[in-house]
Order: structure tokens, then sequence, then C-alpha cells
């Protein structure tokens, strides 16, 4: 199930990485700092740590993997 969610715990001088795939050995693509809105959709389990596929909601072609513990919770 999709739902927005927006970036946050990242930091004033840092972004999130949006990864190819569910995990740290995966190549980012861009960075997103606090308050991107994205639509999450499905999550997945990775050496203890969960991932979730989203798309940027102001540009939905862009999508990718990033940690659940930056997400909001709804």
């Amino acid at each position: 199930m999709s739902s927005r969610r927006t970036v946050k715990g990242v930091g004033t001088d840092d972004l999130l990485k949006l990864r190819a795939g569910p995990g740290l050995g995966y190549k980012f693509s861009v960075g997103l700092p606090d308050g991107t809105a994205v639509t999450r959709h499905t999550c997945t389990t990775e050496v203890g740590e969960l991932w979730c596929q989203v798309t940027l909601i102001a540009s939905p072609h862009i999508k990718g993997y990033v940690s659940a513990d930056y997400l909001s919770a709804s």
C-alpha cells in the first residue's frame, strides 16, 4: 500500500541518499533533504534494517530506496 511521507531526521547539513536498491551496497542517485515529500511503496528488511521504495512527489519519475528510519510515520 502506498502512502505519503516526508523525509525527517537527516539534519540541516546532510542529505538522505536515495539508493538503487534496499541496502547500503547500492549506488545512490540523489540526496534528499529533510521535508522532502515522497510516496512510500513496499518495504523490505535487509541485514536487519527496513528499507522502503519511494517516489518523489514533485518528480514521480525519480524512485529508489531509503531507510525507513528517515521517513515520517504518516
